[in-house]
């Protein structure tokens, strides 16, 4: 039979596609656009007087006639000014020349990055007390943007906590499905926004304020749930997903408050409710945000159009930590996203349990694979035919679309019945695409062989699967070519703990360099794989298993899972130190992190290789460890106002962004080369080292320790490369004094040194404390 889908695609491409290639551009057409101002004047607050400012201007460029549909969608003036509308694309470039505006940008989607991962890490620590737990972090409070929250979880109880700090000023948003009784001393604020951008149906709109937000703060995705309990969820005995990752759930901060903000629906969240969230969540009084979301990696924009880094920029300003998830695209390098230099940057790993499913061969040889799955076949159950999908192709479908389980490319009547085989030599054919193709053709089991993601296990519920690496998978191949009647089974998964080596960098987990090189991204690694937390109990969920009752928590991966475990992280620190800037704070999570493995060997990147900075950034967190760190590192915000300088934005706008009129770039901008000694970070980037020319960068240290302390330096020195660190003593008669040194970077000009960025690392010890700084030089 032929395969007619393939040309009706093509078809339909061609018709659609080439007009749009073709055609000029609608100027009349309006699409959403975010109006970013800068910092507020006076400070900002003033709702109704900021509102009559934001539709001033917006009917300062629109036509007489059409001053009918002037409204805002959003509007800005907590942290930072601006407002979010429909305009065309000459009204979005007339505001652009406006003199109180600093950038405008269309409402972009902005993607979903999408408990015994706290244990491992107080493991890891070596200062196993059970103090993630215990320690009061009740006065802290996380707030979460993404896609809600399910009130009813028991990891939202309530159970034991004080009352709600006075200083909150946030709401419990009420819709059909959420009542401001879901709400509690750990639930403390709930708010909701439009995720749909104004459309140009709404041209007839009257001049008006934006409407009120339709729907609820209640989750219907479960991102946001599992996010929200990873970060500061309550101990909850006995959590588990069918059985598997039994134990007791918590947060990482479970004593803190939570406060969430739903920016994000299934499809994604929208710029102009991102920001919104972040205005709303400084302005309730929150000190941790945490943002699983994020831009792609190909599509990644400006700082001044990105609008996680814009709210970001205000909330440090108002000292509000915001960490991010540094996305999904590994593990190719250039992949990370949320890198600019006042964000933390979170990359994901994996922890000491593996969820194993092996394959029973008919020679009574077993290779262990991974999934998550609840498979029915059993040893004692019968076996079933082996196939491999090149053997049994649809008609005139490719061998290599069937070995790879494309759709439509299996015989059904080749595979029903069978455990098919399939590689994966395409990674835009998904393992969920290949489980419906193998599914759908009738087969009772699929063993992928996938190098990439074999670290990552596939939740395939009832349907029998299992992954293998390409070794593996070679051997159950040679059993298919060289038996008459290859037989197998695939068993259901089991729960392996204290799985060696642990941590690894996800395959999945993006890669630095980030956007600008002179910043070392991401900035730490946690947990991101397999991770085990609640969500929404809703039958409609692919996490449940046929014929059973929804589970209250499930397995989840992603960069969206290790981001929370640092927001919780950083809120412990906070309740011991809520003196420290988010600087600070995340200084002493960088600073104190570990890069050794439970083998005590250097953490691996999923391939095998010894991870970098630009894999791990500075390792893997070790929140025990980083409350008492010894020195810190403050980035200030005239060093992130310093840094748009070198970056090359004009001063006039830099002004803007910092609310004062006053200020001045640093001479020598616009110049990326001195960013690396301009910005105070806890990591170091030299993007050029020219051979024969050294590059020189400072940073000062602030002793958070006792006094009296002595600090001296060595040197993971890369080979060919000349690290000196001057001076390499630091000495501090008292707490909380400074002191300033420079490191200078150096390769000779004959040295045979490869072109290309080498790692090492700086760390001052005085006998009690490891600081360790990261750097990364990239040699020309």
């Amino acid at each position: 039979m032929v395969n007619t889908g393939r040309f009706v695609i093509l078809a339909l491409a061609y018709r659609f596609l080439v007009p749009l290639l073709s055609a000029e551009p609608d100027h009349t057409t309006r699409e959403s656009y975010v109006v970013y101002m800068g910092s507020p004047s006076g400070g900002g607050g003033d709702l109704e007087a900021a509102q009559a400012g934001h539709l001033q201007m917006l009917s300062s460029i629109v036509p007489t006639d059409e001053q009918g549909r002037v409204a805002l969608t959003q509007s800005y003036h907590h942290a930072f000014q601006g407002f979010a509308a429909a305009l065309t694309q000459e009204e979005a470039a007339a505001l652009s020349a406006h003199e109180k505006v600093v950038s405008v940008f269309k409402d972009r989607a902005l993607q979903l990055h999408t408990t015994r991962s706290w244990d491992f890490l107080e493991v890891q620590s070596g200062l196993r007390s059970g103090r993630l737990g215990r320690r009061a972090s009740g006065d802290v409070i996380i707030g979460i943007i993404d896609t809600g929250v399910w009130p009813e979880s028991p990891s939202f109880d309530d159970a034991g906590m004080r009352e709600v700090p006075a200083r909150w000023r946030g709401v419990c948003m009420e819709g059909p499905d959420f009542k401001k009784s879901n709400c509690n001393k750990k639930l403390i604020g709930a708010r909701y926004y439009g995720v749909q951008p104004e459309s140009a149906s709404n041209a007839s709109r009257a001049v008006a304020a934006p409407a009120a937000a339709s729907g609820s703060a209640r989750d219907t995705v479960g991102h946001g749930t599992h996010t929200a309990s990873t970060a500061a969820g309550a101990v909850v005995a006995d959590a588990d997903y069918y059985g598997l990752a039994r134990g007791a759930a918590k947060g990482g901060a479970p004593a803190s408050r939570v406060a969430v903000y739903r920016a994000c629906s299934l499809g994604g969240c929208s710029s102009s409710a991102v920001l919104k969230a972040i205005d709303d969540a400084v302005a309730d009084g929150v000190d941790v945000i945490s943002i699983s979301i994020g831009m792609s990696s190909a599509f990644q924009s400006d700082f001044l159009s990105d609008p996680i880094a814009l709210g970001a920029f205000h909330a440090h300003q108002r000292g509000v930590l915001v960490v991010c998830s540094g996305g999904n695209d590994g593990p190719n390098p250039d992949t990370v996203v949320n890198s600019a230099p006042w964000l933390l940057t979170v990359a994901a790993s994996s922890i000491d349990r593996s969820f194993q499913s092996s394959i029973a061969l008919g020679n009574g040889v077993v290779v262990k694979g991974v999934a998550i799955n609840f498979s029915n076949q059993s040893l004692s159950g019968g076996q079933y035919p082996l196939v491999f999908g090149a053997q049994a192709a649809a008609h005139y479908a490719p061998v290599a679309e069937a070995s790879n389980c494309y759709p439509g490319s299996l015989d059904a009547q080749k595979v029903a019945g069978k455990i098919v085989v399939c590689v994966s030599t395409d990674p835009m054919v998904s393992r969920r695409v290949k489980k419906l193709v193998a599914e759908g053709s009738g087969a009772r089991g699929l063993v992928l062989i996938d190098d990439t993601e074999k670290d990552v296990p596939f939740v395939s519920g009832g349907f029998a699967l299992s992954q293998v690496g390409t070794d593996a998978g070679a051997q159950i191949l040679e059993y298919i070519n060289t038996t008459k009647n290859p037989m197998a089974v695939i068993l259901p998964t089991e729960d392996v703990k204290d799985f060696k080596p642990a941590p690894v960098v996800a395959s999945f987990s993006a890669r630095g360099p980030g956007m600008t090189e002179s910043i070392l991204k991401p900035d730490l690694m946690a947990p991101g794989v397999s991770i085990l937390a609640a969500t929404i109990p809703s039958a409609d969920s692919d996490d449940v298993l046929p014929g059973k009752k929804p589970s209250a928590y499930a397995i989840k991966s992603g960069t969206s899972m290790a981001c929370p475990h640092v927001a919780g992280a950083a809120a412990f620190v906070k309740s011991a130190h809520p003196g420290w800037t988010p600087s600070m704070i995340r200084s002493a999570l960088m600073t104190t992190a570990t890069t050794t493995n439970n083998l005590g060997k250097p953490v691996a990147s999923s391939t095998g290789a010894a991870a970098t900075g630009h894999d791990m950034g500075a390792g893997e967190m070790s929140p025990l460890r980083a409350l008492s760190p010894g020195l810190v590192f403050d980035t200030t915000t005239q060093d992130y106002l310093n840094f748009l300088c070198y970056y090359g934005y004009k001063e006039q706008h830099v002004r803007k962004i910092s609310g004062d009129a006053r200020f001045s770039c640093p001479a020598g901008a616009p110049s990326p080369d001195l960013i690396a000694s301009g910005v105070n970070y806890p990591s170091i980037s030299v993007p050029r080292l020219q051979r024969g020319r050294p590059a020189t960068v400072a940073r000062t240290a602030i002793n958070v320790g006792p006094s009296n302390a002595t600090y001296m330096a060595t040197v993971e020195v890369p080979p060919g490369v000349t690290v000196t660190v001057s001076p390499g003593r630091l000495v501090f008669s008292r707490r909380w004094t400074t002191a300033r040194y420079e490191v200078s970077f150096d390769v000779a000009a004959g040295a045979g040194v490869g072109k290309g960025y080498a790692h090492g690392a700086i760390t001052w010890s005085d006998g009690a404390h490891l600081v360790r700084t990261p750097f990364a030089v990239n040699v020309l």
